[in-house]
C-alpha cells in the first residue's frame, strides 16, 4: 500500500504566533509531501529490482528509501510532538525520566536547545529512548538518515532544516527553537514513552 501524506491534527494556523501559518502549509503540503512522494517511488523502484533481478542501481534507491523515509517518519512525529495547548515543563512519566537522565528540565531544555542549535546544515535535535541503556539521550541527526544510534527510540523531534523556519524566524534558527517549546505535545511525547516501557 502505498504511503499517505497524514492530515495535520490541527488547523494550519493553529500554532500561531510560534509557527505561522505560511510556513506550516509550505512545510506540510510541499515538503513533507515531497518526503512520502519520494518514498513511495523508492519502494516501487527496489521493488522493480527484485522482479527484474537488477540490482545495477541498488546503492542510489536504498540511500532515497533512507532519505526520504527518515524524512516522512520524522515529519509525522514533528506535527503530532506540536500543539496549540502545548508547552510548559515536562509533565508525568517523561518529566521523571528527564529528571534522572538529565538532572532537572532546565538542563534538559538546555542541552537540547544548544544541540538544535548546533546542527550543521541541515537535520534534527532528537529527545530518545535508548532500551539497551534504559535512559534517556539527546542525538542529532544531520541530513536526517545520517548519525543516528541503533535502537533508539525517538519520543521528541525537533526540524532544524531551513525550511521548518525561514519564512518567519530567517536565519535566526535560535529563535526558532526558543519559540518551538511553547508548543511541544508532552501528552504525545509521554505516549511514545509508554509505548517504549511497555515492550
Amino acid at each position: 500500500m502505498k504511503h499517505q501524506l497524514p492530515a495535520l491534527p490541527y488547523d494550519y494556523n493553529a500554532l500561531e504566533p510560534y509557527y505561522d501559518e505560511q510556513t506550516v502549509r509550505l512545510h506540510h503540503d510541499a515538503h513533507h509531501k515531497a518526503y512520502v512522494d519520494g518514498l513511495n517511488n523508492a519502494e516501487t523502484k527496489l521493488a522493480e529490482a527484485r522482479e527484474k533481478g537488477d540490482f545495477a542501481l541498488i546503492k542510489h534507491w536504498e540511500r532515497e528509501l533512507a532519505f526520504h523515509g527518515s524524512g516522512h517518519i520524522l515529519h509525522t512525529m514533528f506535527w503530532e510532538n506540536m500543539s496549540p495547548n502545548g508547552g510548559g515543563p515536562a509533565t508525568g512519566p517523561v518529566a521523571e525520566e528527564i529528571n534522572k537522565s538529565f538532572g532537572s528540565f532546565e538542563a534538559f531544555k538546555k542541552q537540547m536547545s544548544a544541540a538544535a542549535v548546533a546542527v550543521e546544515g541541515s537535520g534534527w535535535a532528537l529527545l530518545c529512548y535508548n532500551p539497551m541503556f534504559k535512559k534517556l539521550e539527546i542525538l542529532t541527526a544531520e541530513k536526517h538518515q545520517n548519525l543516528t544510534q541503533w535502537g533508539a527510540v525517538p519520543l521528541l523531534v525537533l526540524d532544524v532544516w531551513e525550511h521548518a523556519y525561514y519564512l518567519k524566524y530567517q536565519n535566526k534558527r535560535a529563535a526558532f527553537v526558543e519559540a518551538w517549546w511553547n508548543l511541544v505535545n508532552w501528552e504525545d511525547v509521554n505516549r511514545r514513552l509508554a509505548d517504549c516501557l511497555n515492550k
